[in-house]
């Protein structure tokens, strides 16, 4: 608020956009208050500018009910000068033809996720995310986290859904993520961008989703997952869900990193398919924590996704982004953490410790094939990562002597 005229504060249903929003700002205006839509869309239509009015920062809940209000703001930010004038709250990303300027300069973007562990009070937080990338010396030897795996996959199937805190039982926990996907599917898809859209194919490409959950599955394939199902679906359609999904912040496919270390020809490029919360593709195949207990296999993939939503929350603040490495000689990183810096850490996540000395020889692979480009390569030289990371289900923490950190999920914090 301090560097922009406004802020979009967006990010799916159910995360406390506008609870968080609400508690910074001067004013309210709800464009979903059913007492006052109607008026307040007329309005909209006529003179938006007399939306704007009240005491700043004014909070624009759901602005995307009034496209206009987008330009309305971003032409009062330009007439009143100055900063801080306006939040507003989506839970659908810009629709870049419904307004006639991208709002570059006045209005600033920030996503918000659902709560990471830390946030809902079950990570012990005594790593922190900054420091590990600020101090080398940071001595994590000896931390703890009390999560037990089957707490773990619990606390997957719950989500980071602000509405579970408020309830007692872990049946109605659950539920909450239910509620959720079906809302997705039943209503959100036709709303998103007033398409009608079929609650049976969203439901049948979400659990293809939830079945190649952190894979790099091709969209040919989840199409035929798709079909063997019941469903016929080609490929343009198949894209328009996916789209819409993507606009309710509902999924988040992972980017791929390829650095020059190897030929472009043995870099995989593909997306890897990834949710917002690991609950929703557990919602999608119906899944339970008893279930998830005696597969851990596959609950190994949600808790991968489970990470990631957690360290994209924690390195929102040092402009953190996620990608991943995977080369056709089966060399891998599951994440690869960029900070706005140039900063990086590669990332392994390992549900238990069988697996720790695998990942720590994949990192140290590929730390050893940029210092080897280096050294070969004079003209525009690769940043060495700056951390080596195995995030675990496990309960302690510590450096290896090869320099690899072995964090529990249970301990970080931002």
């Amino acid at each position: 608020m301090e560097a922009s005229g406004a802020v979009l504060v967006e990010g799916p249903k159910w995360s406390g956009k506008t609870t968080t929003a609400a508690q910074q700002a001067g004013s309210v205006l709800s464009m979903q208050d059913p007492d006052y839509k109607t008026g307040y869309l007329a309005t909209a239509k006529t003179k938006p500018s007399l939306l704007l009015e009240g005491e700043e920062p004014r909070l624009i809940d759901e602005w995307q009910e009034a496209p206009v209000l987008w330009d309305a703001v971003r032409f009062a930010v330009d007439k009143r000068g100055g900063m801080g004038h306006f939040i507003l709250t989506g839970s659908n990303s810009v629709d870049l033809s419904k307004i006639s300027h991208s709002g570059t300069g006045r209005i600033a973007r920030m996503q918000m996720y659902p709560m990471s562990l830390w946030e809902s009070g079950e990570s012990k937080g005594t790593v922190s995310l900054k420091q590990l990338f600020d101090d080398p010396s940071y001595d994590i030897d000896g931390c703890t986290s009390d999560l037990s795996i089957e707490e773990l996959i619990f606390l997957a199937c719950r989500g980071g859904w602000p509405a579970t805190l408020s309830v007692n039982s872990d049946r109605a926990k659950l539920q909450v993520a239910k509620n959720y996907f079906n809302s997705v599917c039943n209503v959100d898809m036709n709303t998103v961008d007033g398409t009608k859209r079929s609650p049976t194919t969203t439901k049948l490409i979400l659990m293809s989703y939830a079945r190649n959950i952190a894979t790099l599955a091709k969209k040919s394939v989840m199409v035929k997952d798709v079909e063997v199902n019941g469903e016929s679906v080609v490929m343009n359609t198949f894209d328009d869900y996916v789209s819409a999904l993507q606009r309710l912040f509902v999924i988040e496919d992972i980017e791929a990193w390829n650095p020059a270390i190897r030929s472009a020809t043995a870099m995989r490029s593909g997306m890897k398919r990834c949710f917002i919360d690991p609950s929703i593709g557990i919602a999608a195949l119906g899944l339970s924590p008893s279930r998830l207990t005696t597969d851990l296999h596959t609950f190994g993939f949600f808790f991968e996704v489970m990470a990631i939503r957690d360290l994209r929350a924690y390195s929102q603040a040092l402009g953190g982004h996620i990608s991943y490495y995977h080369d056709r000689y089966g060399l891998e990183a599951d994440a690869v953490l960029h900070l706005a810096d140039g900063r990086f850490a590669l990332i392994e996540f390992k549900l238990g410790s069988a697996e720790i000395e695998e990942g720590a020889s994949h990192l140290l692979e590929i730390k050893r094939l940029i210092k080897e480009y280096n050294e070969n390569e004079r003209q525009v030289r690769l940043r060495e990562p700056d951390l080596l990371l195995i995030i675990t289900g496990g309960q302690m923490g510590y450096t290896r002597s090869d320099g690899v950190k072995i964090i529990p999920l249970g301990c970080l914090r931002d």
